[in-house]
């Protein structure tokens, strides 16, 4: 066979009235097409592909069967089920709205213009000034590569699927979740936001210092009163408010890049010519211009840089002893701050010269003619400051819909403009660094220059071409942000995973989000108050680093996990590229303003809790579901399939619901059953919840399955118990096989459930045998494979979570069973339902014990155990049962055995139970406990056997198998005897109890025996008393006086 060259079939399609093959185009042309499709009926109609396959198939199925499955699922339809045929309307509304753009017009350009904003003419130079052009370069290098890296990882989750509308936020929650999603995408609506009101505000900067002084409400001389309350700031406030609200259009490119160029053409020109502009310098200070001078003329700097009359009055004739000194005995000197670029000025300004608030010097503070500073300055504060103007990555993701392959566009687009736009900051960075003296860089407002903009002052041929560029730079990206965060926050509403954004999922009739741009609107106009551009660049910061570090983080976490629906068209990026990229956005946060970082994180935190709580179930396959399935299946494999040490142990319930549990029905036995679980959840355990379902009928049993299923869920998030959720179907003769199967397969690995929870079957003249069958079932196999047994009777008058019960919460300690009644106990102690009840521990002695010494030996166990709990010894010799009772109590229990075998004849029971010959578990009924078992007691009884053979004290009071019929009446009446004189004892001290906790007796071998004669005794054992939780432990469970 391995020699044998192998054979490629094709399958061809014959005509049946020619019997010629059919090609490819004549089968395409076969299928009718939707515009004559749609005459049909005369409405419009969607019909996708394994319709139109299904219609061909169905007449080659060879049975009824098939040929329904052809019909449900189509052949192939799990491989092309997403891929429709779109009708005309939809196939005319998508030419319409798409622009077919490429990668230069679609997202290279675009993201361009949005980096390139007015950032980059109004604080560049000062961060070359204040930093030098060294640190400029690592500053320049933290903010390119974060953005670098994020765009390599934004390349790759971008082309892993189509993107919709809403861009990053699409990415984030369909990768991370509708919780990370909606945290992240609203901290990026409110990035979009705040940028605008950064731009619009830097706008006006530019327009009321360098193009309009005039303007200024105030008049000039308020530009340096920039305090929260100044009336500088008033300025950006009120005009920045007004170009809000007036409706702009897109501005070109072309306006950057001339103003780039000239500033370039500047640098060369005045190296050429030495034709800068001058400044005036009191020794090393460089002083305002309006000081010296009277006129407005910057080409006379120099005729009135000199101590004439003029000047002195400035300085010596306001009261100014220090400025008159600083006057005289300094030298005065005109001095041209605009060399053009040469090595020399480039040296002198690689060193940073930062400065603290209001200093004109290190260490000297300036008065009111020197140049001073705003704000004291920091690296980080000027990384802070500066990180918005390499922001904008985003702008091809968000025009997705408009691209013509957004695979092969988005990535080299975006790429292309972050290094395009990288390279141009280095470059001015060093062009200023060369062309511009040190003092006329920290001169953030050109006062030494007639408050000129300086970066204006160096370029050729006017000072027009940059003051005009940077102004009109700052709509086109005003307006980007403006545009596409109403739509963000429409994407975000109409995923409808935050409630009270619903309104602004609303759109107007020509498919424009009105409300969410009024609401974004009045966000923005909250971020104009701040008034000052660096004020809003450092609250800006955040927003955009947390969505950064997310799209980074998504990369990295697909890349580690390798889901098999990673396969991203953009090959080139790794892991490690993404986590460096998260952790420098991180560090970035921090290290700037760590008070803002954490008030982001809080924020991010804050919306994914809500979400959580408050927000819509999606499942989008986001990669934090495989990063929980990866990490449960790591620590699966960590946990030894083994028995945990007595010290780890803990309650991993398996909760058993009837057969009455269907999608429609509450079942009030069930709800409570899962009330009660819910309050041991202090066991910090697992809890799968399974409902028992009979059913003969095989058809729709998968829905019927998924329904139940669900309403488990339910009830389950109502009782606010974690856990898992499934459904059991079985037939009459299947109980057996179903019970023990669920037994044997239930968990996985060392996550398996070790104590079983279920209800008591309901007892009286109409009882239900099916039900009593499922519980003898459940709880014989149960037993056998080593579970503990919760039995819970009364179950209906169990409480609610929302409960508060008072009063007392009673052990009776009959069976000596390693502490689990005390256990159970504590964790139901521990939840606020029951948190309010005292626990008493009833220990029942013989006649022939002494009381005092068994109280004090007991009272010290428990210490041990640090439990809070009062102890009693009661003595069963101080009550007795008169006849009447016992003979009452036994003609009772016989009419109800009579019942039973009269339906077991009728085949209630017979069903599928030829014979059980189960071993006995070597566990004892009632075992007393006596003083003498105390002289022995250890904190760990594990073993069972063992402890059955080597200890006298916890022989069986009775045989086993005492239910079984084949035993002596005299036997079986001396049991309910005990049991009618115990449950007096009990009825003595715990009438009024809320909850009693009762040894769940050893169930007999036989289902039959148990049907028949066990839950007769457990009936008269637990006789008037209204809830009781019967529990057996298997010896495996303990709790330890250990730490």
């Amino acid at each position: 066979m391995e020699g044998r060259q192998r054979r490629f079939s094709t399958i061809q399609q014959i005509s049946p009235s020619t019997l010629k093959v059919i090609n490819t185009d004549e089968r395409l042309r076969s299928i009718p097409d939707i515009e004559d499709i749609e005459a049909i009926g005369g409405h419009s109609r969607k019909q996708s592909i394994p319709q139109i396959l299904s219609s061909k198939l169905n007449s080659l199925a060879l049975f009824r069967d098939d040929d329904e499955d052809v019909r449900a699922q189509g052949h192939g339809a799990a491989m092309i089920g997403g891929y429709t045929i779109p009708g005309p309307s939809e196939r005319a509304s998508s030419e319409k709205k798409k622009a077919d753009l490429g990668v230069m017009l679609g997202v290279y350009l675009p993201t361009i213009q949005h980096i390139l904003g007015v950032t980059m003419f109004i604080r560049l130079f000062w961060v070359v000034g204040m930093a030098g052009v060294w640190h400029t370069m690592l500053i320049l290098m933290l903010c390119c590569t974060c953005t670098l890296l994020t765009s390599i990882s934004l390349s790759a989750v971008a082309t892993n699927g189509v993107v919709e509308s809403g861009g990053a936020y699409f990415m984030i929650s369909r990768n991370l979740g509708a919780e990370f999603g909606s945290a992240v995408g609203i901290l990026f609506y409110l990035a979009n936001t705040v940028a605008t009101s950064m731009y619009l505000v830097g706008g006006v900067e530019v327009f009321l210092l360098y193009i309009y002084p005039e303007a200024t409400i105030g008049g000039e001389e308020v530009h340096s009163d920039i305090g929260p309350m100044g009336m500088m700031t008033n300025n950006y406030r009120i005009y920045g408010t007004a170009l809000l609200l007036i409706e702009l259009n897109d501005v070109s490119l072309a306006c950057v890049i001339l103003s780039i160029l000239a500033c370039f053409a500047g640098g060369v020109e005045k190296a050429l010519h030495r034709n800068g502009q001058s400044v005036c310098m009191l020794e090393d200070m460089l002083l305002q211009s309006r000081v010296f001078m009277n006129v407005t003329r910057l080409e006379d700097v120099c005729t009135f840089c000199n101590k004439e009359d003029y000047v002195r009055e400035q300085f010596c004739e306001h009261n100014d002893a220090r400025g008159c000194k600083e006057f005289g005995s300094g030298s005065m000197y005109c001095k041209n701050a605009f060399p053009g670029f040469n090595l020399e000025t480039l040296k002198r300004n690689m060193q940073p010269y930062y400065l603290e608030k209001d200093e004109a010097k290190p260490g000297v503070m300036g008065m009111k003619y020197e140049v001073t500073q705003d704000v004291s300055v920091t690296f980080w504060l000027l990384l802070a400051i500066y990180f918005p103007a390499v922001t904008g990555i985003m702008t091809g993701t968000n025009m997705s819909g408009d691209l013509k392959d957004p695979q092969k566009s988005i990535p080299a687009g975006t790429i292309a403009a972050t290094t395009t736009t990288s390279l141009i900051y280095f470059a001015l960075a060093v062009l200023f660094g060369g062309s511009i003296e040190g003092p006329v860089l920290r001169d953030k407002s050109g006062k030494s220059i007639a408050s000129s903009l300086v970066v204006a002052s160096l370029s050729w041929p006017t000072p027009w071409v940059v003051i005009v560029g940077s102004f009109l730079s700052t709509f086109g990206a005003a307006l980007q942000c403006l545009c596409s965060a109403p739509r963000l926050l429409q994407s975000i509403a109409k995923d409808d995973v935050i409630p009270f954004l619903a309104p602004f999922a609303r759109v107007t009739k020509s498919n424009e989000p009105f409300l969410g741009l009024l609401f974004t609107a009045f966000i923005a106009e909250l971020a104009i108050l701040l008034g000052a551009v660096d004020d809003i660049a450092a609250v800006l910061d955040f927003f955009f680093l947390m969505c950064y570090a997310f799209v980074n983080l998504i990369c990295a976490l697909h890349s580690l996990l390798g889901a098999p629906n990673w396969r991203p068209r953009f090959k080139y990026y790794h892991w490690s590229l993404s986590v460096a990229g998260a952790f420098l956005c991180f560090f970035i946060m921090f290290a700037s303003e760590w008070h803002y970082a954490l008030i982001a994180c809080g924020l991010t935190l804050a919306i994914y809790k809500y979400v959580e709580w408050k927000g819509a179930k999606k499942e989008w396959g986001d990669g934090i579901r495989g990063l929980a399935l990866t990490t449960a299946q790591y620590s699966l494999l960590k946990v030894e399939d083994k028995d945990p040490h007595p010290k780890n142990w803990r309650p991993q319930l398996l909760i058993l619901v009837d057969g009455k549990y269907s999608k429609e029905t509450i079942d009030l036995r069930s709800v409570n059953l899962l009330n009660l679980a819910g309050q041991m959840k202090a066991g910090r355990g697992l809890a799968i919840t399974v409902g028992f379902v009979k059913s003969d009928n095989l058809h729709g049993l998968k829905k019927r399955a998924d329904d139940i299923k669900h309403r488990i869920q339910q009830d389950m998030l109502q009782a606010r118990l974690r856990g898992f959720g499934k459904c059991l179907f079985f037939e009459q003769h299947q109980i057996y096989g179903a019970v023990s199967a669920l037994y044997q397969s239930v968990g996985i690995g060392g996550l398996r459930p070790n104590t079983v929870i279920l209800n008591f079957p309901r007892q009286g003249e109409n009882e239900n045998s099916v039900e009593q069958l499922i519980f003898a079932e459940q709880l014989i196999r149960g037993v056998q494979y080593e579970n503990c047994m919760i039995v819970c009777k009364g179950i209906t008058d169990f409480p609610k979570a929302t409960a508060r019960l008072t009063g007392t919460m009673d052990i009776w300690w009959i069976v000596h069973d390693g502490g689990i009644l005390m256990l159970i106990a504590f964790l139901l102690q521990q939840h606020k339902v029951w948190k309010g009840c005292k626990l008493r521990i009833f220990v029942i002695a013989q006649g022939d014990e002494n009381e005092n010494d068994m109280k004090m030996r007991l009272q010290k166990h428990i210490y041990m155990l640090r439990i809070d709990a009062m102890l009693f010894i009661v003595n069963t010799l101080d009550f007795e049962i008169n006849d009447d009772t016992v003979q009452q109590t036994i003609q009772q229990h016989e009419r109800k055995s009579r019942l039973r075998a009269s339906r077991s004849a009728n085949g209630f029971l017979n069903d599928g139970y030829v014979g059980d010959e189960t071993p006995p578990i070597h566990m004892s009924p009632l075992n007393p406990i006596r003083l003498n078992a105390l002289n022995t007691m250890e904190t760990s009884f594990i073993d069972s056997r063992s402890r059955n053979e080597s200890t006298d004290s916890l022989t069986p009071a009775t045989p086993d198998d005492v239910f079984d019929d084949s035993k002596p009446d005299d036997i079986k009446i001396k049991k309910l005897t005990d049991a009618i004189q115990l449950n007096r004892v009990i009825l003595e001290y715990s009438a009024l109890s809320q909850l009693v906790l009762l040894s769940l007796p050893k169930p007999p071998r036989k289902v039959q025996t148990l049907v028949e004669n066990y839950l007769s005794y457990i009936e008269v054992l637990t006789q008037d008393l209204p809830r009781i939780l019967l529990i057996s432990g298997s010896g495996k469970e303990v709790i330890t006086i250990d730490s």
